[in-house]
């Protein structure tokens, strides 16, 4: 497999995170014609990598370029031009901290994680800044499964950068007929949308596992994306990003299928499991356990009300059982539906 002649890349692309989405990622980079390398800590997934071109753990039936090279060593990734940080959102500071000493000049950071750190309820963009202050940020996310994007499926995201021009340019040299980056300069727009929706993903997972029907889902969906938009606009986030893909697109995505993590996890919930077993089913990890708390911090520090938000972070935290957050939520005063 090679990359199309009218790819627009030729960037250097580091991957950090060898978990089913840094694989997809890496695809797509390549299927854009740049250089890739991928760095992971399971020395058996790298070794799949370069030996058999796939990541039979992470990401099965998924046939790698062949030119992708996988490392367990940081420094032999970390000096290339752009980095694509695709670490759960709990371990970004230590990996981050890790990268610091071998990043390029210069080097443009990508957050590809989303979520909120649990110790500091602060998005990752802060994270990154405080870790790698010598690089450019950017944000990508939006509606976007990692088998569908390494398989080449037709995927659209946002691509967040506080210098529009450079988002543009990145956006350029990421992106290719299948993987379409739309570009905004709304950073902290694009990270609440991807941190808020996977902790309201549980909540319609648990909907689901507990046959409430089609109905309350998408009531549930639509009362969340009210909660989303609250919380991003007291963050200073544009309503037109919240409505956009790493918003409203990306809720309707992981709250409508089992494929999401996230939503698997809260269908586990809602069929009775406890939080220990739910998490003990899920493959890899579950970015709205750890959001839900930090999420409601967030929240109550702007002083914004995530009724939903609250439920699951009481379910999470062994403080309120389903059917009781159930009731709570359905005996709140009848209201306007903009409030």
């Amino acid at each position: 497999m090679s990359a199309p002649a009218h790819a627009q890349g030729n960037l250097s692309v580091g991957v950090i995170g060898a978990g089913a989405w840094g694989t997809a990622l890496a695809a797509a980079m390549r299927r854009a014609g740049n250089t890739v390398a991928i760095w992971g800590r399971d020395a058996a997934v790298i070794n799949d990598i370069n030996q058999t071109h796939s990541n039979t753990r992470r990401l099965p039936c998924v046939v790698l370029d062949n030119a992708i090279e996988g490392h367990t060593d940081l420094a032999a990734v970390a000096g290339a031009q752009v980095l694509l940080l695709s670490v759960p959102a709990q371990q970004m500071r230590e990996v981050c901290a890790a990268l610091t000493p071998h990043v390029a000049g210069g080097a443009t950071a990508v957050i590809c994680a989303k979520g909120i750190e649990r110790s500091s309820s602060k998005p990752m963009s802060e994270v990154v800044g405080e870790t790698l202050p010598g690089c450019r940020i950017a944000v990508l996310s939006g509606p976007s499964f990692a088998a569908d994007v390494a398989r080449g499926l037709p995927t659209a995201v946002t691509l967040a950068c506080a210098d529009v021009d450079e988002g543009r340019w990145l956006a350029e040299r990421i992106g290719s007929a299948a993987f379409r980056p739309y570009f905004t300069d709304d950073v902290i727009g694009t990270e609440i949308g991807g941190a808020a929706k996977n902790v309201l993903a549980i909540a319609c997972g648990i909907v689901a596992g507990r046959g409430l029907g089609a109905s309350a889902g998408a009531a549930l969906t639509t009362r969340g994306f009210a909660e989303l938009t609250r919380l991003g606009q007291a963050m200073g986030a544009r309503p037109e990003t919240l409505a956009g893909l790493s918003g409203l697109g990306d809720l309707i995505l992981t709250c409508n299928s089992r494929q999401s993590r996230n939503m698997a996890f809260g269908h586990a919930l809602g069929t009775g499991l406890s939080v220990t077993e739910a998490l003990e089913k899920q493959p890899a990890v579950s970015e709205g356990v750890w959001t839900a708390p930090a999420l409601l911090t967030m929240a109550e520090t702007k002083g914004v009300e995530m009724p939903i938000a609250r439920a699951v972070a009481a379910i999470l935290a062994g403080e309120m059982t389903i059917d009781e957050a159930i009731r709570a939520l359905l005996s709140r005063p009848f209201r306007a539906e903009g409030e």
